[in-house]
């Protein structure tokens, strides 16, 4: 006789919707899902559960607007395949809505995502990718030297993808996207600070120093080098 699988035993009726995406969420987990798997119908689902169609349905739309499950008509739900932006949605609006030292929170995140980052692209950057950040370097010493802002930033944040691209890992990268998105406001003040204070050959420093430090295979490089260029000792924050 076939054993019925652990996240197809019925579960208790408190918070039934959350309860079912806890129940698939440690399938995942667990691998009783795997990448690719396509789950039961709703119906069955259902009887496995002992709960209604309305909370195995609205259960999966929640973890479908997550990314996590796909919707494939007219073959079925599936677990997603690939990383998806939708799963960094639940982390940036829990990060914008925390009211709890929030922005001294985030700012020790990007720190430390940061100088993961460099510390990978110390170790594996490739051609190309010094290629990249040298051009994306020469684009922002050329906006620097312009004094407009708005290109400045653009050039600054261009230069930092060319970085997370020489690092080679995706779930860096995707991470680090999302603290550019949340630091956005930060660094725009930064960069306004920075002109105000006639210090903008000081951003140029900070940025020529992470390229050398990935152009020398700097692998003894201090975290420093992270945290200097974010010039908080000026006040921005």
């Amino acid at each position: 006789m076939n054993e019925t699988k652990d996240f197809l035993r019925p579960i208790d009726t408190q918070s039934i919707v959350q309860r079912v995406i806890n129940r698939l969420t440690k399938a995942m987990i667990n691998k009783e899902l795997k990448v690719g798997d396509k789950l039961p119908t709703e119906i069955e689902l259902a009887k496995s559960f002992g709960v209604g169609r309305n909370s195995i349905r609205e259960a999966i739309k929640i973890l479908v607007a997550f990314g996590v499950f796909e919707i494939r008509r007219p073959e079925g739900t599936f677990v997603t395949n690939e990383f998806s932006d939708k799963m960094l949605d639940p982390l940036l609006y829990g990060i914008i809505l925390d009211e709890s030292n929030s922005l001294e929170s985030l700012k020790e995140l990007r720190e430390w995502i940061d100088w993961g980052i460099l510390r990978l692209a110390v170790v594996k950057a490739e051609e190309n990718d010094i290629f990249e950040l040298e051009k994306s370097f020469e684009d922002l010493k050329a906006a620097l030297f312009e004094e407009e802002i708005n290109k400045i930033f653009e050039a600054d944040n261009n230069f930092h993808v060319a970085l997370n691209n020489a690092a080679h890992n995706s779930l860096f990268f995707k991470i680090a996207d999302l603290i550019r998105v949340l630091t956005s406001e930060i660094r725009m003040r930064t960069i306004k600070k920075m002109l105000s204070l006639n210090k903008l050959q000081e951003l140029e420093i900070a940025h020529k120093d992470l390229l050398d430090a990935v152009k020398k295979s700097n692998a003894t490089l201090s975290r420093e080098i992270i945290v200097d260029g974010y010039f908080y000792n000026y006040d921005v924050v």
